[in-house]
């Protein structure tokens, strides 16, 4: 487990942009599996692709189309979160940093470390934007 006051930045600067804490894996559950659009980051302290992957979640929360809600969890300290999550990410491997949607418990977007690494975090923002865009409800002008 890393020293959590090492990991405390990390977990800060998810949760500035609006993202909650899910530290259980009962949480993860709930959330998971509520109705509508459930975004789901995995973060981790590899600084190649959590490095990157933090700021670009960062950009797309402020996004004009959100899911309904956002979580997350972190690899390496929120163990039982961490495998509850992964349960859920039928058919991928382990991966951290990762990014899932579930839309009505179902996942229907996936962006797996080997997809996050070396991209920029503006490229990365577009991507889950865009994944916004595709799953989540539009907001009306």
């Amino acid at each position: 487990m890393y020293d959590p006051i090492l990991v405390q930045p990390m977990r800060d600067e998810v949760t500035r942009v609006g993202v909650k804490e899910t530290r259980t894996a009962e949480a993860v559950d709930a959330a998971v599996k509520s109705p509508g659009t459930t975004f789901v980051f995995v973060n981790s302290v590899c600084g190649c692709a959590a490095g990157g992957a933090r700021p670009a979640l960062a950009l797309a929360m402020k996004h004009e189309n959100l899911p309904d809600q956002a979580i997350t969890v972190f690899a390496g300290n929120d163990i039982e979160a961490v495998k509850q999550v992964r349960s859920h990410f039928l058919g991928y491997a382990p991966s951290s940093p990762q990014f899932g949607m579930f839309k009505d418990g179902e996942l229907v977007f996936m962006l797996e470390r080997w997809q996050i690494e070396g991209r920029h975090p503006l490229e990365l923002a577009q991507t889950l934007k865009n994944a916004f865009d595709e799953h989540c409800v539009k907001i009306s002008a």
